[in-house]
């Protein structure tokens, strides 16, 4: 069975970098032959991919900012202890209650849960985490608002139980793989 959380091999790297610095190139290619045929296309491409990642910058900024933190005061020792393979209900609750109270857009997490999984954080975790961002607690009044009390709390327990089946299922599924 062949570890995901594995390191990558320098040649991994290298490869990985030629990938970029290749589409790089291409997508420069695909812009130089549009601009000769239509300029004012070009352009409008340029002006709308400028617009988005000004609106990317701050969501982009604050990635960085949770991937410093994260490097900086997350130890593998602590993600062993708190949510690695012996972590039982602890990591479990920890998951569960840090993917509830998570917001922003998913893949603002993903870097994150990666790198915790190659500190040791379980994959029943991250799946758990993941499954629980359905809790939006921002939204819950108005959930309350117009389902009512009752069908909040009842779906909201749900979505809880479902985020520990879902990943202690997923555990079971990626270790028979």
């Amino acid at each position: 069975m062949e570890k995901t959380g594995a390191k990558q091999q320098p040649s991994d790297k290298k490869e990985s970098a030629f990938g970029t610095h290749l589409f790089l190139l291409i997508v420069l290619i695909i812009y130089l032959l549009v601009f000769l045929f239509d300029p004012s296309r070009t352009f409008a491409a340029l002006q709308f991919s400028s617009e988005m990642l000004i609106k990317l910058l701050p969501v982009l900024a604050l990635v960085s900012g949770f991937m410093f933190l994260n490097n900086l005061f997350v130890k593998p020792s602590w993600v062993r202890n708190h949510v690695g393979h012996d972590s039982g209900w602890r990591g479990m609750l920890i998951a569960v209650v840090g993917g509830t109270v998570s917001m922003g857009p998913i893949y603002v997490w993903y870097g994150m849960l990666q790198e915790f999984q190659q500190k040791g954080m379980r994959i029943s975790l991250i799946a758990s985490f993941l499954y629980a961002r359905s809790v939006k607690l921002q939204l819950l009044p108005l959930l309350i608002y117009y389902f009512g009390w009752l069908y909040a709390v009842v779906l909201v327990f749900y979505l809880i139980i479902f985020s520990v089946f879902n990943g202690l299922l997923t555990e079971r599924l990626s270790i028979k793989s």
